[in-house]
């Protein structure tokens, strides 16, 4: 009888690697660099909300959650989408917590993607859609943001959808682009998701975190979308608690549903004691993703005019946590290739973009792209400028 490796990986998880963000915030720590890669922030949330987190812990909330989540905290979400939005939920069916926005995206994916169902993705993508597309057996359909204006192309988008399209994976605003959807461009989404039928999954997690009066428009406000849009959020991006792990899933309750169908294998439940911070924090502190998107403002200028004074070429994001650069004229063969030199030329870690596109070689797409975080604080900000600055940067 021939035995099989017992160390032989599932074939679903051909073509994954390692997500670029674990690599390159490996690299920095070997390297004493400057991280302005992974996109976390250097300083903590509001205070009071921590001291929710505490007291939870110490007056016993150590245990299980409910498995949508708690009761609390649903209903701050919904109270949070009601304030902002207008839009009506019911905590007991239209809303489940989940283990950040990653684990939404895994859940939502394995919950209505059948193998051979076609998924549109906005590329270049976060890492983890195309992963949990490939896991759930899916075929990606990719509609590139080319740059330098990053603008969605309507024409690009319907010829994407096909008989086997089942779902659109939408990001705005864009990681790692920095772009913000305009109503425009969302109206032109919203018209193909209904002539089509098709489900819209829709990654929200810096809503607040918009720059120059730019506007975020849900796209499940639009007219017919309510009914088939799934949204994701959560309070990383926008509170500062990145390491807390807390999102949640929004729509009808069919498609949530489907969602806590799949994410109930995967961690059933977490952050008992942070979730009624949570709910703290979207009640009492309205405010503070308000403030921070003004601090994440300010922060941009600073990183996006050093930038350009290291000849790194920056478009100036409409939100997030990111700008991005485009290197082609220091020579580099690709934007990985600069990234991995970039530690010991200039003591700076950034990540390369080529990884985020089916094929980073098309017109507009993202072999020379480099995205580079401004979550931190200006003192860091600073340093890596510096750093940059003094350095020799081509290839």
């Amino acid at each position: 009888m021939t035995q099989r490796s017992t160390g032989r990986r599932a074939r679903r998880l051909d073509g994954i690697g390692t997500t670029i963000f674990t690599e390159m915030s490996a690299l920095a720590v070997r390297t004493g660099a400057v991280n302005l890669g992974q996109g976390f922030p250097d300083r903590d949330g509001p205070p009071e909300v921590i001291a929710r987190a505490v007291a939870a812990l110490q007056r016993g909330a150590n245990q299980y959650a409910p498995g949508p989540g708690v009761p609390a905290l649903r209903q701050a979400i919904t109270r949070h989408q009601q304030r902002h939005y207008g839009i009506e939920l019911d905590p007991d069916s239209e809303v489940v917590v989940t283990t950040g926005c990653t684990e939404g995206i895994a859940a939502a994916l394995l919950g209505l993607v059948d193998p051979g169902d076609e998924v549109v993705v906005l590329e270049p993508y976060y890492d983890s859609y195309t992963a949990m597309i490939t896991m759930a057996g899916g075929v990606r359909r990719p509609v590139t943001l080319r740059s330098p204006d990053f603008r969605l192309d309507a024409d690009e988008l319907r010829a994407a959808v096909g008989p086997r399209t089942k779902l659109i994976l939408l990001n705005s605003p864009h990681n790692p682009t920095g772009s913000v959807l305009t109503r425009r461009e969302l109206e032109d989404v919203a018209a193909v998701a209904r002539e089509h039928d098709l489900v819209v999954v829709t990654d929200e997690v810096y809503e607040h975190l918009v720059f120059d009066g730019h506007e975020h428009v849900p796209i499940a406000t639009l007219p017919g979308m309510r009914e088939r849009t799934l949204t994701l959020s959560s309070a990383g991006k926008s509170y500062s608690f990145t390491g807390w792990k807390v999102g949640w899933a929004t729509g009808p309750a069919a498609l949530v549903g489907a969602l806590f169908a799949a994410k109930q294998w995967l961690t059933f439940t977490s952050g008992a004691p942070l979730q009624p911070a949570v709910a703290a924090a979207l009640d009492e502190c309205p405010d503070f993703p308000i403030e921070l998107g003004r601090s994440l403002q300010q922060r941009r200028d600073r990183l996006v005019a050093g930038l350009e004074a290291a000849g790194l070429a920056p478009f100036v994001p409409q939100g997030t946590y990111f700008a991005t650069t485009d290197i082609s004229a220091l020579g580099w063969a690709s934007s990985r290739d600069f990234c991995l030199a970039l530690p010991e030329r200039a003591g700076v870690v950034a990540v390369p973009m080529e990884v985020f596109y089916d094929d980073p070689d098309a017109a507009g797409a993202g072999r020379h792209l480099v995205r580079w975080a401004f979550c931190k604080e200006a003192e860091l900000i600073d340093d890596a400028l510096a750093r940059l600055a003094s350095a020799d940067l081509r290839a």
